[in-house]
């Protein structure tokens, strides 16, 4: 259902800081030419702490209307409020998604049966296929694998996004939500070996700006042609990296912008620009990954 190569989306916003619905449409053409596997909408990636409930929504049907078909939209409905991770469900529930992706929620510390309880509830409140999203380091909680394994039990509920970093966890979650459970990477540094230990795909912030490079590594690696998909993962080792070289997705949108991906770099405070000390870290990245300019 959901693996391969699939882009955490950023929100383009134009100079007004009202979203840029040319630019979305442009970066939905350019990841389905460029053979991504899907497209998560208003995800963190996306900024949808910054976003109002009304613009979540509009950018993901915005983006289920430019996909058309041609590629699965994930609509991100994660929020530290419960009920509204609802709301956004069941406001999403009739758009034509393939599925949600739901942080845990971020500053409150649930407790795992807080977790628990929590997606239990998304997942009560919409048909539309689940997808768990663990990343404690930006959320200061950790979904364990004896939750997930709960959960998993929930019909509707059917993948991991694990952005721990932590590769003993596969086998783990396999063991023990079963083979059809499917498990995405949500880091890009290990996302490969991820897929070569028994997961299924990842969530990328890197297939942002080397969307056609993403695709291949994982197709290759689908083939279990690990030593080609290396040599092209290899290269971008220093942009899976050095794009979180400040808070994501300040330096992802910045090279967005150079690549000329999007027409305008702008972030929602509290995010601000690259800084200038950071701009040559990225431009270097850009640069060993053989990223060029679109212009």
């Amino acid at each position: 259902m959901f693996s391969g190569s699939i882009v955490a989306l950023i929100t383009p916003f134009n100079s007004e800081g009202e979203v840029d619905y040319t630019s979305l449409k442009n970066l939905v053409e350019h990841h389905i030419s460029a053979g991504s596997d899907g497209i998560v909408a208003v995800g963190t990636t996306g900024e949808s702490a910054t976003l109002t409930i009304e613009e979540h929504v509009k950018v993901v049907t915005k983006v289920v209307e430019f996909a058309d078909g041609r590629i699965p939209v994930i609509a991100g409905t994660g929020a530290n409020a419960t009920h509204e991770s609802v709301t956004f469900s069941r406001l999403l529930n009739n758009s034509g998604i393939a599925g949600c992706l739901s942080v845990t929620p971020y500053y409150n510390k649930p407790t795992q049966e807080g977790l628990f309880q929590h997606y239990k509830a998304i997942a009560e409140a919409s048909d539309v296929p689940l997808i768990l999203y663990n990343v404690p380091g930006r959320t200061s909680v950790d979904l364990l694998p004896e939750t997930v394994a709960r959960l998993a039990k929930i019909e509707n509920i059917v993948a991991l996004k694990d952005a721990t970093g932590d590769l003993s966890r596969i086998a783990i979650h396999r063991e023990l939500c079963g083979e059809d459970f499917i498990l995405l990477s949500g880091d890009d540094s290990t996302g490969l070996e991820f897929v070569k230990q028994g997961g299924d795909g990842v969530i990328s912030v890197t297939n942002n700006i080397a969307a056609r490079e993403m695709a291949m590594i994982f197709d290759l690696a689908s083939k279990k042609e690990y030593p080609e998909a290396e040599l092209i993962n290899q290269r971008l080792m220093t942009l899976h990296k050095n794009l979180f070289v400040e808070s994501s997705p300040i330096p992802v949108k910045w090279a967005a912008l150079q690549l000329g991906l999007i027409e305008h770099g702008g972030l929602r405070l509290p995010l601000t620009e690259l800084s200038e000390s950071a701009r040559p870290i990225v431009a270097q990245a850009l640069e060993d990954a053989g990223i060029e300019s679109l212009n």
